[in-house]
């Protein structure tokens, strides 16, 4: 079957435009919630690090490795069971659990039990997103699902945004403690409100060519990234992006308070918009760029990351060399922007190639790539360099730490681009 039929033949007023868009709505909260969570330590590390007297490798197992261990290890299991068991009141209940442990981040005393707390939040954050890409798939036909996809990942830039906001206004009013456990009770108060608005919807609903076949086991799921050029790339370029991506998005914050002088009160009134906007508008560019470019070619699933990244290299280079927070978080807009554009493209790629019936255990596989290499190694990487280069360097030592993304980035725009050879053969399959 040819692309352009795959694409055009799914039911799309199968489900009517209210039911789609409520959903759509909720999963984007609770995305969101997910990553104020993730965000709120980042924004906070410095009073916390004041407080605990912990180094930057700590700080960096906290925000990637603790984390990202928990949330890999958990995430194919509940992937497994979204895709037999009903997704709605599984990310309900993450929601609940994740949220539980966020509050408790405000009660700890030392490191390790901050750890264990960070342990907790990726366990019950693992069952947010996969699942939710899989409803996503079965609420919008293929053509659209890149769009969707973007709109529903800017839960990302938009908790970045409210977590940077809410974090600075927190540290100055409530102190770092309470804002875990205000944004903790948040999450708890939201999780029953999407079991009660969402409709679980049938599975292969949108996709006229791809029967709602029985679940299959998780040897075969990952069979598929090996015997498809295109997922085993997804997968390589989607690793090296990620890293690049929140190893940016972990330090940043750090960089301009640490080494550029930036004050707390300036990142809500500044960085909080400023990191919101831009990797909103990565995101969904990277979304809205592949929906339409991959009418008349599938190759725009690798291009256009590619092109992104390529981009993103000089102007990230020429942002860590000023030496003014106001210049340096001027230039920081656009790699900003370019380091997420990779996002939509690679999971609607995923979803598009993989059968119904698999689809939350395909894109809990391809977020292990997301999650232990960029999630778990990007920060940790960072953190490890800036500590040791903190003897000669001081609080130099963060600005050349970052520095050292730019090979991994230069890598992961090869990888897009060698993508491209593959896509029209595997979608026409």
């Amino acid at each position: 079957m040819s692309q352009t039929t795959a694409l055009q033949g799914a039911p799309s007023d199968s489900v009517s435009a209210l039911r789609r868009n409520v959903a759509l709505g909720m999963l984007f909260l609770v995305g969101t919630i997910n990553f104020v969570d993730r965000q709120l330590l980042s924004v906070l590390v410095e009073p916390i690090r004041a407080e605990m007297q912990f180094s930057d490798t700590q700080f960096g197992l906290l925000t990637g490795m603790a984390f990202a261990l928990f949330y890999a290890a958990m995430g194919v299991p509940v992937a497994m069971i979204a895709d037999r068991w009903n997704r709605v009141k599984l990310i309900g209940i993450a929601c609940v659990v994740w949220s539980g442990f966020t509050a408790a981040c405000g009660l700890v005393s030392n490191f390790w039990q901050l750890a264990v707390m960070r342990f907790g939040v990726g366990a019950g954050e693992a069952g947010g997103t996969a699942p939710s890409l899989s409803l996503i798939a079965d609420y919008y036909p293929p053509d659209r699902r890149p769009l969707a996809i973007g709109l529903f990942t800017l839960n990302g830039p938009f908790g970045v945004f409210v977590g940077a906001a809410f974090g600075g206004w927190a540290a100055a009013n409530i102190g770092w403690r309470g804002a875990f456990i205000t944004i903790g009770l948040v999450g708890i108060l939201v999780a029953p409100l999407l079991i009660w608005l969402v409709r679980e919807p049938a599975r292969g609903l949108m996709d006229t060519h791809k029967p709602a076949d029985e679940a299959v086991p998780f040897s075969q799921s990952l069979s598929m990234f090996i015997r498809r050029p295109s997922l085993r790339m997804v997968m390589i370029a989607s690793g090296l992006a990620a890293f690049v991506s929140y190893g940016m998005l972990n330090w940043i914050p750090a960089f301009l308070m640490r080494t550029q002088g930036m004050p707390l009160s300036a990142m809500a009134t500044w960085f909080a918009p400023a990191a919101g906007i831009t990797f909103g508008v990565g995101i969904l560019g990277g979304g809205w760029l592949v929906s339409r470019a991959a009418r008349s070619s599938a190759k725009a699933y690798g291009t256009i990351p590619a092109i992104a990244t390529a981009v993103l290299v000089p102007t990230f280079i020429a942002a860590l060399l000023v030496d003014s927070w106001q210049i340096s978080l001027a230039l920081m807009l656009i790699p900003m922007a370019a380091c997420t554009a990779y996002v939509a493209p690679a999971l609607a790629l995923v979803q598009n190639l993989t059968p119904p019936r698999s689809r939350a255990t395909a894109a809990a596989v391809l977020m292990l790539m997301f999650n232990i290499v960029g999630l778990g190694l990007g920060p940790l990487f960072v953190g490890m360099v800036s500590d040791a280069l903190k003897p000669a360097y001081a609080d130099e030592s963060l600005r050349w730490a970052l520095m050292t993304l730019i090979p991994v980035a230069i890598a992961a725009g090869i990888a897009q681009f060698a993508m491209t050879r593959h896509l029209e053969n595997d979608f026409s399959e």
